[in-house]
């Protein structure tokens, strides 16, 4: 009886691992046959079976790993993220190329499962066809009503410096964090447009949301987020950040929703005072119509997009733009003299000032330059098969634009990796934009949001200037290490703000 059970259990024993093996050759094969790229497809390093290059990227700086990986295969090459075909465009003229020339076949934003379960496709940033044209051009329209980008806007951003010098005097030049404040100032604005009134900097509820927007904006380009787009059936499942950047973004959304609903009550269709009040009654003007892709939830996903995006860039560059001012005290001193002989100190800044102050626009570029504040754009898909750098790009792959290769670009830039303003200056002193400068992407998904942060870039940046002198607290020298996410931030500091 016992030789037989062992015969027995020796068998079943040699059929599991039959059974394993088999998985394993038939995974492995499978994934060979799905995977197997054209001879026209561009070069890549090798990805393992199954999980492609999700391990082999450092996605604490997966910007510099793109730009190092191009030396040795070109700039247009691939990458597999598990399943999903993703390549990477590097070079001025390359994305040129790409966003520009053929932009029409690169509108389109790859659907990630992370952004999936937050936004339902819905939205102006990462929603497609129909939603995408219809969201933007009323976005565009509607803010540019109520000053986006012009003149209008400049007493809104300049009442916000003068609530944002009193806080920072209040420091009485003693060393202080300057981010969440930066970010609610910011934020200000695009709550100006938005909701239509400002938040105090006091405001707890306000406060914890600004604080949680660099973290999700951090983990939306970790490997947890590769790990939740690649396997999304599993890892809804998981334990991990990839959860927590949904409850950030729900309770952003929740704050959204919050504020719609008190817009109702006092609701009044015939004299909007925001977006969201023109939303609502273009919400009412279009139900039922055919097409129409006005409804509440696009609402809350719109306001979400406008409100961090409208957020997080430009508070970003804004807290570059202290540290690299204490990094170089003789630049910010250039700076500060300019200023003094164009403006003086008995007015405030105006964007009528931005052409005799060409030395001041030039640091603002360097510094967003220098500071590549979104270091791989967002992600593009193809809609048809393009022909690229001599390669065949196919239908639905995921197009990553390395704006980090395009603004450090050896061929564009004189002084590529140094700090030098005068990238942005002629032979004459006056200011100039090279075709390289895209820190706002370019073609068809180019920023909305690009001539209002602009004016707020600056507006805030000669008005801090014309007030105060940045300095590092004594003993520490300025650190320019970042927090890689969808956006570079700085590490946490603290700065000194001397009154001039």
């Amino acid at each position: 009886m016992d030789s037989v059970l062992s015969v027995i259990g020796a068998h079943v024993d040699w059929d599991v691992k039959s059974l394993l093996l088999f998985m394993v050759v038939f995974i492995l094969t499978a994934d060979y046959i799905k995977n197997r790229q054209p001879a026209s497809y561009p070069p890549g390093p090798w990805a393992l079976p199954v999980v492609g290059n999700i391990f082999s990227v450092d996605h604490s700086r997966t910007h510099e790993i793109m730009t190092k990986l191009a030396a040795r295969y070109g700039n247009v090459y691939s990458l597999r993220m598990a399943q999903r075909r993703m390549v990477v465009l590097n070079g001025f003229e390359v994305v040129k190329e790409a966003l520009v020339n053929q932009g029409d076949s690169l509108a389109k934003r790859p659907v990630l499962p992370i952004l999936q379960d937050i936004g339902h496709g819905l939205g102006v940033i990462f929603s497609n066809g129909n939603i995408w044209k219809q969201q933007r051009r009323f976005a565009l329209s509607t803010l540019k009503y109520f000053g986006f980008g012009k003149k209008s806007l400049e007493p809104i951003i300049l009442e916000e410096f003068t609530h944002c010098a009193k806080h920072f005097s209040s420091f009485e030049g003693k060393p202080f964090n300057p981010h969440l404040i930066i970010n609610n100032v910011v934020s200000n604005i695009i709550c100006s447009l938005v909701f239509g009134h400002r938040f105090e900097y006091s405001d707890e509820r306000f406060m914890k949301l600004m604080k949680w927007f660099q973290l999700g904006l951090q983990i939306e380009a970790s490997v947890w987020a590769q790990l939740y787009n690649s396997f999304p059936w599993l890892m809804r499942y998981l334990p991990g950040p990839h959860h927590t950047v949904q409850r950030i973004w729900n309770n952003t959304k929740d704050f959204i929703r919050v504020e719609i609903k008190e817009h109702k009550q006092k609701w009044d269709p015939s004299d909007p005072r925001d977006y969201i009040d023109c939303y609502l009654k273009e919400i009412q003007m279009t139900r039922g119509q055919p097409g129409n892709t006005f409804d509440e939830e696009n609402l809350v996903m719109c306001v979400w997009d406008l409100f961090v995006a409208g957020s997080e860039t430009t508070s970003t560059t804004l807290r570059w733009c202290f540290l690299y001012m204490a990094k170089y005290p003789e630049i910010q001193a250039k700076v500060q003299a300019e200023v003094d002989r164009v403006i003086g100190q008995s007015r405030q800044p105006s964007m009528d000032d931005r052409a005799n102050l060409p030395y001041t626009e030039a640091v603002i570029h360097e510094i967003q330059r220098m500071a590549n504040i979104v270091p791989l754009s967002l992600p593009h898909a193809t809609s048809r098969d393009i022909q690229l750098g001599g390669y065949t790009i196919p239908k639905g792959v995921i197009i990553i634009p390395n704006l980090t290769s395009v603004l450090f670009d050896k061929n564009e830039w004189e002084t590529p990796f140094t700090f030098n303003p005068g990238h942005f200056l002629n032979e004459e002193g006056k200011f100039v934009k090279p075709a390289a400068f895209v820190p706002f992407s370019a073609g068809k998904r180019l920023c909305l949001g690009e001539n209002l942060a602009r004016m707020e870039l600056f507006l805030f940046f000669t008005s801090f200037m014309q007030r105060f002198t940045f300095s590092m607290p004594a003993g520490v020298k300025p650190t320019m290490k970042y927090h890689f996410g969808v956006t570079l931030a700085p590490h946490q500091y603290e700065i000194c703000a001397a009154l001039r």
